[in-house]
């Protein structure tokens, strides 16, 4: 298996939050065995490679695989390797080209922050007619109305969500990479409430506006939780993606942490003025954050310790860990 990590592109957003964004690319950089963030320049030990045991689709039958069937998913795999954001990690598996794993940074001034959030791709016998499937590791949370808590990832680009012309799938003009950006820039969005259907049309308004500053809330802790899992029981060949990239992190997690339950809004930049009301539900909200910082602060100690030991086992074959 080789993870494909870019260095940064930029795209054009889309206006729908069910559609898909157009990408273009400056920079690109490929190492098929480092599992860890462009920024860090992180070198992972070369994982065992032929090991998809967790994956969601490890279970389903690739089918026959035909000349023009290779070739298609041979062209997404190259396209990934030139055009993928530095936030977006991909592995693919050379025993089972029809699979592939995403790990997605959530963006930042969103409740997602900071946060990484897992997909299983199949890529099935009619592709590239038909979109890939694709599976959310939700750990039983529905944190965005467009993941399920089953795995569902509601996106017209997978035709999973109505749409119009270039929204939905294309034989000839969509791709792998329009998925994952879209998901990252339009499901993890700073407002995901009004992804709900029929609850754009609350937008600028009061209790619209309300429901939405709480939803954020709710989806912040959740990602919270989310994050906790990952940390745990990373997924099968990111774990150091995982260690490194929280361990990164994880002073900014605590701060907003912190933040959020001194009263800013949750997604808001340092120094904003914004707060929250002091009512039922911000109280609620702060007693659930205070629960999960504890976890994470425990958690994200554990991880330390984990990170000096890769970068023990690094430097014992001259590759770096960054241990700061």
């Amino acid at each position: 298996m080789a993870l494909l990590n870019q260095l940064p592109t930029s795209w054009i957003s889309a206006s729908s939050p069910h559609s898909s964004l157009s990408v273009t690319a400056n920079k690109s950089h490929l190492d098929p065995c480092s599992s860890g963030t462009a920024a860090l320049f992180v070198q992972k030990l070369k994982p065992e490679c032929s090991n998809f045991s967790d994956h969601h689709y490890a279970k389903t039958s690739p089918g026959k695989a035909t000349k023009d069937w290779v070739k298609a998913i041979q062209s997404e795999w190259n396209l990934l390797q030139k055009n993928l954001p530095e936030s977006i990690y991909v592995r693919v598996y050379e025993d089972r080209i029809d699979l592939l794993r995403a790990a997605i940074v959530g963006p930042p001034g969103t409740p997602y922050h900071d946060g990484l959030f897992f997909f299983d791709v199949r890529f099935t016998s009619e592709y590239p007619k038909c979109p890939p499937k694709v599976h959310y590791h939700s750990g039983g949370l529905r944190l965005n109305p467009n993941l399920y808590e089953s795995g569902k990832v509601c996106l017209s680009l997978l035709n999973t969500w109505w749409g119009n012309g270039c929204e939905k799938w294309g034989k000839s003009n969509s791709t792998m990479l329009q998925v994952l950006v879209s998901i990252q820039g339009l499901v993890l969005n700073d407002r995901p409430y009004f992804n709900e259907p029929g609850y754009k049309n609350s937008a600028k308004t009061t209790a619209g506006e309300k429901n939405s500053l709480a939803y954020n809330q709710t989806a912040f802790v959740l990602s919270c939780k989310t994050m906790w899992y990952s940390l745990r029981k990373p997924p099968k060949h990111f774990e150091t993606l995982v260690a490194c990239h929280f361990h990164e992190r994880e002073g900014a997690i605590l701060d907003a942490c912190s933040a959020y339950m001194s009263g800013a809004v949750v997604g808001s930049s340092a120094g904003s003025e914004t707060r929250y009301a002091c009512d039922k539900s911000f109280a609620d909200f702060k007693k659930s954050l205070t629960l999960y910082t504890e976890h994470l602060r425990t958690e994200f100690a554990a991880n330390r310790s984990r990170v000096l030991e890769l970068d023990r086992q690094a430097s014992a074959v001259g590759e770096i860990v960054p241990t700061s």
